[in-house]
């Protein structure tokens, strides 16, 4: 088995870090406290709301990227123009959400200009009375589609991984939505990883226990003081193979 990334997840608002609770802001951060030594890849998403400033991102992206030594998924693109910019910005992935639901050929755009590899796809998901649907626009449109039959879909146009956040889990510290998470993992054949609902260590030994090839994760590097490596030392012991 693979070791199995840590993944620390980045939200950005109108360039400034915070945490989010629900998918909204909920608290701000003066500065950026990652141990980039020890995390194995970085996600930045831009969380503003209304019309963004890209100048203000790609600052923050790059002021960042200066400083990690990590693979950067950058989200939020919705043209190739975007995909170069972040690309030149120091992403080593680009993530799309909302522009694949409108246009899934956009997903075939960017593998076969950059690499599976380098394309990967976020789903916002919710547990409605009908089952799991896939939200769009930041999680405020319910595009009726299943999370299981979107990641099918997605994989044949290209793309080479799934960020899966449970919307609902989000800032909750109550722990990943197991039952979407394993729902999605065994439909498809690409790496599955989790975001939103982190609270514990052992959180992201279920995870793993569920499908999960990688734990992303934001709020619990914030409400403690515990490392990333405490948490590897915690998945190891687990028998989860890390990297250490």
């Amino acid at each position: 088995m693979l070791c199995v990334r840590i993944i620390v997840c980045l939200t950005i608002n109108d360039g400034v870090l915070f945490r989010t609770k629900l998918f909204e802001p909920d608290y701000m951060y003066t500065h950026n406290f990652v141990d980039a030594w020890e995390v194995d890849e970085i996600v930045i998403l831009d969380i503003t709301r209304g019309e963004k400033d890209r100048v203000v991102f790609l600052k923050t992206v790059t002021d960042i990227s200066d400083g990690a030594f990590v693979p950067i998924t950058i989200g939020g693109v919705s043209s190739l123009e975007d995909v170069s910019e972040f690309f030149s910005a120091g992403a080593d992935k680009v993530l799309v959400n909302t522009a694949a639901i409108e246009r899934p050929e956009f997903i075939t755009e960017i593998a076969s200009k950059y690499g599976n590899q380098a394309t990967v796809l976020g789903i916002d998901a919710k547990e409605t009375t009908d089952g799991y649907r896939v939200y769009s626009h930041q999680g405020t449109r319910n595009t009726g589609m299943s999370p299981a039959d979107w990641a099918v879909e997605a994989e044949g146009f290209g793309a080479g991984e799934i960020l899966l956040t449970s919307v609902d889990r989000d800032g909750s510290l109550q722990g990943y939505d197991l039952p979407l998470l394993e729902s999605v993992s065994s439909a498809c054949n690409i790496p599955v990883v989790p975001l939103g609902g982190a609270g514990i260590w052992n959180h992201f030994v279920d995870a793993v226990a569920h499908g999960a090839h990688g734990v992303a994760t934001q709020n619990i590097y914030h409400f403690t003081s515990a490392s990333i490596l405490s948490a590897k030392k915690v998945m190891r012991d687990n028998d989860v193979p890390v990297r250490l």
